[in-house]
């Protein structure tokens, strides 16, 4: 049966202006019908609950759709809640079908309350036995129902619950719903949160979902509780968040902010399925997240939890529900955490089950005492001209994709794509590419080797170069070492040199600003994507240089090199054959912020100039030879 209209107590001209058309009527439950709507069953001026045409209420078949047809019957508007469906749309006795939310809106302001209504006027009574025994069922005891003035309205030859919305205990407004879960709100009333005067001087209240939820708080106890009075959203809004004139979906927090103003904690125990997270968020960006706090609703079984506070009342009882909101947590703000949210983190580190957190070895005995290379850091790489930098970075790379197949992208600006294959081939296969000059009269790499080391190549390492005649700038190769994560699953970037990036700045930016906001870019593109970042630069020009190693403060441009890095070494390859063997490396480990994967201090390698390799050696021992 349909259910009738409620006729509110006002003078007969009043009546006269609400009387609806029923030609405009007729025309629109005609136009309803043919989308899907039982047009008949919708009555002028009250929110229908309905089966949504478009997603049939998905497996459960919950009538999610709400459909309001406006007072003089011209026009109807309709949302479905259900978080996979969403639809809205509009439509007038005159006009085409139109789903757009510009319309919808038009049609749907909120209005100042208009009416004046009384438990008299609305027809409304005390609970009959049949409903007090529903509420039973729902563990809903009858002390709650006469305190919370939960009454009952009879239209047609049903009986349906009234749950009337008061401040300062007068009537504003009234809901009802049925024994099918079908809602319905009295038209042109204010909009408040249901139980309002429940939390006039609190400084602690909870909001949840549905007017069942806020009774079931009051039988575990919480009396300090309310009910949003229009549900949830399907998802959260990705707009800006509105003025106080045009927030019309959540009015109902504006026309009670004098009363959520002066609570310094903020429950959010909206119902667990998406809409009802959704409203939280929505909820905890316009009362303010820092004094908001969410609960998490306990375990139903092993792959779903409970939805509600009705749910855990019924099923798990009051003490439960009090434990639900005493263990309450913080709700989370960007950017601010507590330790406890890393705890597995931090169990997973301790147990050494992250992978590569205490670092992946250089390939190399006498460096690994000093350092390892771990996901998410950033190294600096410096050393004077023509002392293997580049070279010494490539053995590395090699080492590292042998042991743990690791694969790296490569920003090598002063390398030819051709000559930098050559040397990372020399070192896979320790084979010379050319049997001249260098080559002496070792065996080159046949032409089998070459082709499954081209393979190794394109499997390994991927590109970024700017075939511009532009200077590529640090964004730029940021963007492209992102994709190259997650196209190619690369765990290294290289980014050789510094100077052959594009440095323009804003004029009242000094070197030292930019050099330190890129480093954080870089570190930050480390971090996020675990990925470890090797940048190297060349220190400025000394003037004094008697042939030692440089410091890492003699890198141009800053000093933030060495204060943002993780990690830096200096690269440094003995020049005077009288002070020892021109093949002895020296890789100079100056700052490693992580005490767990290295120390300050020097190891010494041997180059091999045909093939490009690095190994262990006895430095000491080779020193000592050399100079007997």
């Amino acid at each position: 049966m349909p259910i009738p209209r409620p006729i509110p107590a006002v003078d007969v001209e009043t009546l006269e202006k609400q009387l609806v058309d029923e030609k405009l009527l007729i025309m629109l439950r005609k136009k309803l019908q043919e989308i899907g709507f039982d047009g008949n069953a919708c009555m002028p001026g009250q929110y229908n609950g309905l089966l949504c045409p478009s997603c049939k209420g998905g497996d459960s078949e919950e009538k999610s759709l709400s459909l309001h047809i406006t007072e003089d019957g011209s026009a109807a508007v309709w949302t479905c809640f259900r978080a996979k469906c969403g639809w809205k749309g509009t439509t007038r006795a005159y006009a085409d079908v139109r789903s757009t939310f510009e319309t919808m809106s038009k049609i749907t302001r909120i209005k100042q309350a208009t009416r004046i209504i009384t438990e008299e006027s609305l027809g409304l009574e005390p609970l009959c036995n049949e409903l007090l025994a529903y509420f039973a069922e729902r563990m809903i005891s009858g002390e709650t129902l006469r305190r919370n003035a939960v009454l009952q309205k009879r239209t047609g030859n049903q009986i349906v619950i009234a749950f009337t919305y008061r401040r300062n205990g007068e009537l504003v407004s009234c809901k009802y719903r049925d024994i099918t879960k079908k809602f319905w709100q009295e038209a042109d009333t204010e909009k408040i949160f249901y139980g309002l005067d429940d939390i006039k001087e609190a400084s602690d209240i909870i909001i949840v979902e549905g007017e069942m939820d806020k009774l079931a708080m009051e039988e575990a106890g919480f009396k300090n509780c309310v009910s949003v009075p229009d549900g949830a959203p399907p998802k959260v809004s990705n707009k800006a968040l509105p003025s106080e004139e045009e927030d019309t979906k959540y009015k109902y927090l504006w026309n009670c902010k004098d009363y959520t103003a002066k609570a310094s904690r903020i429950i959010l125990a909206t119902d667990g399925d998406p809409p009802g997270q959704a409203l939280a968020e929505e909820l905890a960006r316009r009362l303010g997240r820092e004094r908001c706090w969410r609960v998490k609703w306990p375990k139903k079984n092993d792959s779903e939890s409970f939805k509600d506070a009705n749910e855990v009342l019924m099923y798990m009882g009051p003490d439960a529900l009090r434990e639900v909101i005493e263990n309450a947590e913080l709700y989370p703000i960007r950017g601010l955490f507590n330790f406890k949210d890393y705890f597995d983190e931090i169990d997973d580190y301790y147990h050494q089950s992250l992978g590569f957190e205490l670092g992946v070895s250089t390939g190399w005995r006498a460096l690994n005492e000093l350092y390892n290379v771990v996901p998410g850091e950033l190294t600096i790489v410096t050393g004077v001209p023509n002392s293997g930098k580049s070279e010494w970075i490539d053995a590395l790379l090699c080492n590292i994709n042998h042991s743990v197949g690791w694969k790296f992208a490569l920003c090598s600006m002063e390398n030819k794509v051709r000559e930098h294959a050559r040397k990372l081939l020399e070192k896979h296969i320790r084979k010379p590419f050319f049997d001249v000059r260098y080559g002496e009269s070792v065996e080159r790499m046949s032409v089998e080797e070459l082709e499954q080391g081209k393979k190794w190549l394109s499997d390994s390492f991927s590109l970024i170069r700017c075939e511009n005649d532009c200077l590529p700038s640090i964004n730029w190769v940021l963007d492209l070492a992102r994709i190259a994560v997650l196209r190619h699953g690369v765990n290294g970037l290289v980014i050789d040199p510094y100077n052959e990036l594009d440095h323009q700045r804003p004029p009242n930016q000094t070197e030292t600003e930019y050099v330190s906001q890129m480093l954080t870019k870089i570190k930050r593109f480390a971090q996020h994507h675990g990925c470890h970042v090797w940048f190297v630069a060349h220190p400025r020009q000394l003037h004094n240089w008697i042939g030692g190693p440089p410091n890492m403060y003699d890198i141009s441009g800053s000093a933030h090199f060495i204060n943002k890095c993780d990690n830096g070494i200096v690269i440094h390859r003995n020049r005077d054959p009288e002070a020892g063997p021109v093949d002895l490396v020296q890789v100079c480990v100056r700052k490693v912020r992580n005490k767990v994967i290295g120390t300050i201090g020097d190891a010494y390698l041997s180059y091999n100039r045909v093939t490009g390799e690095y190994s262990d050696i006895d430095a000491a021992a080779l020193i000592k030879k050399h100079r007997a």
